[in-house]
């Protein structure tokens, strides 16, 4: 399993934090059991943001085509 990137790490906690206040703040609970689901709910977001950034070098690759039967060589530099 590779290791989280600082991206990865910046992205998720941003998003728990920011997911948490406005979720607390949108719902104005003050009980406990509700604030830990919010809470719970948050750290899922960030974890699901966190695994979707997508890692360095990642970005962009395919395998190689293949080539098709009729190209024999390339053609020589004179």
């Amino acid at each position: 399993m590779p290791r989280p990137t600082a991206a990865q790490f910046v992205y998720g906690s941003c998003t728990v934090i920011f997911s948490t206040l406005a979720m607390l703040l949108l719902s104005q609970t003050t009980s406990g059991h509700w604030i830990a689901v919010i809470a719970l709910a948050a750290l899922a977001l960030g974890l699901l943001v966190a695994w979707t950034v997508p890692a360095p070098g990642t970005r962009g690759t395919r395998a190689p085509a293949e080539p098709a039967a009729n190209e024999g060589h390339l053609p020589t530099a004179r």
